[in-house]
């Protein structure tokens, strides 16, 4: 089926030089006016927009279609099983903001607001749009919290595998970390007037929980904690034609993203052969389910620990329950759904869920998010490292 706002063919490669897209500028206003009568009538509205774009090739929106195109394209994030709440994303307009100094006191100012008193609020802070000709600010990091991963001379890493290289890059611009497991990595602002700046985050604007048990009391033993607030802050937004570069936006963290994916994947923190032997457990051979058994034990130890201090989260089988009534609520709207199905479902027990049980529709549905090549390469540390320091900024 095609219907206004659907694309099926696969997402063109953005040029950051291309204008402002007339079409989709009228599509998205269009939806947006019609969604919020109380914006008035749009025909006026898209004379300004046309005569905008005809003279300069790109358009300014107002702060309520930023507002409104930022929550859609949420609404419409094919990946994100947690979109029931897609009305209460805070957007908080940032497109004055042009220096390092400025864009890294106002990403402090989005994890203080986003995980203000252990409440986790689904935030977004939307920074200056790409204009054709001209060069943009970005961040390199894929979140904006992200622990290091440090190489050593053996071939291990002590940290996050996955930010070895990322780490590898900052040191090569001069950050020094502890060398420990949870090490924050620093901001790698980009901005066209200075190029690649490191800041370190504030204790302030980390929210952490320390992971412990229910009932293991050597859980504590293992030293594991994490971060509350996951703002991914390298992919670009996209809202009626123009394109954002530098946008960071965060939900809460279901507990499998944590304890199912980061602290159990091979190429993560591996932890699950570690918490298996302390558990008595038979690993001789899979049948045991081993793994299995330590999944569940490492997974309700993330839980209970974000629920004992009252930071906020979720779990799959709730929010497989909710992504079925965002289904429901899309449907009476007589919206379709665009979702991926494999990473709807969620990591462990997907067959125990709702969410697994049904085929989805898979589009490319604008408002929406996109991560890029050049801001994947950046997150990795392969532009840095392929370079060297002197070649790190793209």
């Amino acid at each position: 089926m095609t219907v206004p706002g659907y694309r099926n063919a696969p997402v063109p490669a953005w040029d950051p030089n291309e204008p402002a897209d007339l079409a989709e500028a009228e599509e998205f206003l269009r939806l947006c006016y019609a969604e919020q009568p109380r914006l008035g009538p749009v025909e006026p509205r898209l004379a300004v927009i046309r005569a905008q774009v005809a003279a300069t090739g790109s358009y300014v929106h107002t702060t309520e279609e930023l507002t409104w195109g930022a929550k859609v394209a949420w609404r419409n994030a094919s990946r994100c099983i947690g979109r029931l709440y897609w009305r209460s994303l805070v957007v908080l307009d940032r497109r004055r903001a042009r220096t390092a100094e400025e864009i890294y006191a106002l990403l402090v100012r989005h994890l203080c607001t986003a995980g203000d008193s252990s409440t986790v609020r689904p935030v977004i802070s939307v920074f200056a749009p790409a204009v054709p000709g001209r060069p943009y600010a970005r961040v390199w990091n894929e979140q904006l919290i992200r622990y290091a991963g440090y190489r050593t001379a053996t071939g291990e890493v002590v940290g996050d595998p996955r930010y070895a290289g990322f780490t590898a890059a900052m040191q090569a611009l001069g950050w020094r970390g502890k060398g420990e497991a949870f090490d924050v990595l620093p901001l790698a602002i980009e901005t066209p007037m200075e190029g690649v700046r490191l800041f370190e985050l504030p204790e302030r604007a980390v929210l952490e929980v320390p992971i412990l048990h229910p009932e293991l009391g050597w859980f504590a033993e293992l030293g594991l904690r994490w971060h509350a607030v996951p703002a991914i802050s390298n992919m670009r937004l996209r809202v009626g034609g123009m394109n954002y570069p530098l946008a960071p936006f965060n939900g809460w963290y279901m507990g499998t993203e944590i304890g199912a994916r980061n602290f159990a994947d091979p190429d993560r923190y591996d932890m699950l052969p570690v918490v298996a032997r302390r558990l008595g457990l038979d690993t001789s051979r899979e049948s045991t389910l081993w793994r299995d058994r330590a999944l569940v034990e490492l997974n309700r130890a993330v839980l209970w620990s974000f629920e004992r201090v009252g930071v906020k989260i979720t779990d799959h089988h709730t929010e497989s329950d909710r992504f079925l009534a965002h289904l429901r609520n899309e449907a009476r709207a007589g919206r379709e759904v665009p979702a991926d199905w494999s990473w709807i479902v969620p990591p462990m027990s997907g067959g125990a869920t709702g969410v697994f049980h049904r085929y989805y529709h898979e589009a490319d549905q604008r408002p929406n998010f996109y991560l890029d090549p050049q801001a994947s390469a950046l997150a990795s540390g392969a532009v840095c490292l392929l370079h060297g320091p002197a070649q790190c900024v793209a």
